[in-house]
């Protein structure tokens, strides 16, 4: 079985169970931590066919697509310098990446798209980011009374990682609402879960949190 597939499954494993953290599927995923962390570097990000965007599924957590609030910015905020109020045009002005993802789903499917943004890495070092551990990162995907929205949380590294972008493009075209628009996070080497969409935050932390499909069981590091 590779690597990936064996993932894929340990991630539907831990759908299915009351006590994802307990036993052997929580000892099982804090190996699997410590070798994807191990294995960060491998992953190939530039793959070379996209697939067509009738066949890229898109997901969300509210009923329907959530829809751009009309005072949106990005907030970035934590243990940084200097805490910042983006808005779209703001990001824009910062240094942009185009990049070929292959992106993999929990659930199995596969697909290819082409982003476009900035690097996570440079709005660390626009912010003053201090040297954490994690980075959090936060939308206005279905926000409860309990809950600002749909979240999760990063090690740094994978954060930091070149192909890890905010991003505001697919496909040579402006983010449609469907995948996430104004803003999303797309990188190479975590599963789909992971990459946030419609962002609102962005939080650099020195203590690890854990994300809306994280505190159900989902495995938190989810490398590919």
């Amino acid at each position: 079985m590779r690597r990936r597939d064996m993932l894929i499954a340990m991630g539907l494993a831990a759908c299915d169970t009351k006590r994802p953290k307990r036993g052997v599927l929580g000892a099982s995923e804090r190996v699997n931590e410590t070798i994807e962390s191990f294995l960060l570097h491998d992953v190939d990000p530039s793959p070379r066919g996209v697939t067509p965007e009738m066949a890229y599924p898109s997901y969300h957590v509210a009923p329907e697509v959530p829809q751009k609030p009309a005072d949106w910015v990005l907030e970035v905020n934590g243990l940084v310098g200097k805490p910042l109020r983006l808005s779209l045009d703001d990001l824009k002005k910062l240094p942009i990446t185009t990049t070929r993802i292959h992106h993999y789903c929990v659930e199995g499917w596969s697909a290819v798209a082409e982003w476009t943004g900035v690097r996570v890495s440079e709005l660390a070092k626009l912010a003053g980011a201090k040297d954490t551990d994690y980075v959090e990162f936060r939308s206005f995907d279905a926000p409860t009374d309990e809950s600002r929205g749909y979240w999760s949380s990063w090690d740094r590294e994978s954060a930091m990682h070149g192909h890890t972008l905010l991003a505001f493009g697919m496909n040579g075209k402006p983010l449609a609402p469907a995948y996430g628009a104004p803003l999303r996070l797309f990188g190479a080497v975590k599963l789909g879960y992971k990459n946030v969409k419609y962002l609102t935050e962005v939080n650099f932390l020195d203590r690890r949190t854990g994300g809306y499909w994280e505190d159900q069981g989902y495995e938190w590091f989810a490398g590919v």
